[in-house]
């Protein structure tokens, strides 16, 4: 990966992107550090001590501290990424959306990136009113901060950052390397590792977390990352072959080919999915004040009960992403369609069944890799109190995310300098 970087640092061109693209990241971390007015930061960060393992906790963690901390961009980039995965539910979910984004080619995809932005907004505003009242009911608010213009301040200025953010990714991936909203999320993310590797060393000099604990869990870090490495680009090839035909005096077709399924083609998404599920529990006790005995066990994440519940709805949301995301039948159509077949099973039906049970066992083989990566640090948790030293920060779902960005950065410049290669041979 380092020597990518290098050798893609010696070509002026995509210098530049690079360049550009740490300018943008170094504007969204200048807007981290920026919070809005009339709200006391101060009680709030001591507030979110208390909501480390609730849905809020998670929005933290994904938006680098900033929610914590009410700055611009507190929002980070959630709004954007329900607005997307909404619009792509409803893709499946309404005919018109669907042909929009299928037969009307690039201008239809346009108008679904339009929709989607205005989707974002919506969503922003929302979501930034909604944490407006958590703040205001909770008495978080400075004392100029009670009117009405200060809640149009704050709600306002949380929307503007959202949208300044989903602008920011854009430009990163029109005029940078890589996905612009991966790496705003891989930046919040990475931004947290110092504190976390401060607060294990500190933890570790005053005798609250034993040594051998924060190396079983750095252990344990790295065999995740070599996992999910090796994991990423692991796909099912399903060998196709394509008939002859006669086109006047010329014989087309015969060759022979193969049908990529990846075995992690639902990504991060059922783990987010499913942790956002599983920490609502806690996020309604926590705001609504219930603190009897069911309810503090149900805020606890170092359980076994806590754990299955989670692995058993990543697999759900696993099995669930995939049905969406990889058609049987419209994949089998498509090779009738132009003359291709799988060796062995007769065009049509028998090839989307096919299909469909070799989709079924690598969305399983998928789901229970996503739940070893998930579930590691909690149950390293049941046992020691190192996953609740560091935090989340470090937790399955933050390095999968960090690990798959790094990987599409790198492929994405690869293939930046194999374009120029290719250009200086035919020139």
């Amino acid at each position: 990966m380092f020597k990518t970087f290098a050798n893609a640092w010696r070509i002026e061109e995509i210098r530049k992107k690079i360049l550009f693209t740490l300018f943008i990241v170094l504007m969204y971390r200048v807007g981290n550090a920026i919070p809005v007015p009339y709200v006391n930061v101060s009680y709030l960060q001591e507030y979110f001590r208390s909501l480390e393992n609730t849905v809020l906790g998670l929005y933290n963690v994904m938006s680098g501290g900033a929610f914590s901390s009410a700055t611009i961009f507190a929002l980070s980039i959630q709004p954007y990424i329900n607005s997307s995965i909404i619009i792509q539910l409803l893709c499946v979910a309404i005919p018109a959306l669907e042909r929009m984004s299928k037969d009307e080619g690039e201008e239809g995809r346009k108008k679904i990136a339009s929709i989607t932005r205005y989707t974002t907004v919506g969503i922003a505003l929302l979501q930034g009113f909604a944490y407006y009242v958590l703040i205001r009911n909770n008495s978080l608010l400075t004392a100029d901060g009670s009117g009405v213009w200060a809640a149009v301040v704050i709600v306002m200025t949380f929307t503007a950052g959202s949208a300044l953010i989903m602008w920011l990714g854009e430009q990163i991936t029109e005029f940078g390397i890589g996905n612009g909203i991966s790496i705003i999320l891989f930046a919040s993310i990475v931004s947290r590792f110092p504190t976390a590797v401060i607060t294990s060393i500190s933890n570790i000099a005053n005798g609250s977390l034993a040594w051998w604990s924060a190396l079983l869990m750095l252990l344990l870090a790295v065999i995740m990352i070599v996992l999910i490495v090796f994991v990423n680009d692991a796909e099912r090839r399903i060998p196709v072959q394509y008939s002859k035909r006669v086109v006047g005096r010329k014989m087309y077709g015969g060759q022979s080919t193969h049908l990529p399924m990846k075995v992690n083609m639902s990504g991060v998404m059922p783990v987010i999915f499913a942790q956002s599920i599983v920490s609502l529990p806690a996020t309604i006790a926590q705001l609504a004040g219930w603190n009897g005995p069911f309810w503090s066990y149900l805020q606890q994440t170092n359980t076994w009960v806590y754990v299955i519940f989670y692995a058993l709805l990543i697999v759900f949301f696993g099995y669930f992403y995939s049905t969406i995301q990889f058609n049987p039948i419209e994949i089998s159509n498509n090779l009738r369609k132009n003359g291709g077949f799988i060796p062995g099973y007769r065009p049509g039906k028998p090839t989307s069944q096919f299909i469909q049970k070799v989709l079924n066992k690598i969305t399983l083989f998928g789901s229970l890799y996503l739940c070893i990566i998930a579930a590691a640090p909690y149950i390293v948790s049941i046992y020691s109190n190192v996953a609740r030293n560091i935090g989340l920060s470090i937790g399955g779902t933050s390095i999968i995310i960090v690990v798959g960005v790094a990987l599409e950065t790198v492929q994405a410049l690869e293939s930046q300098m194999l374009m120029r290669h290719y250009k200086g041979f035919l020139d």
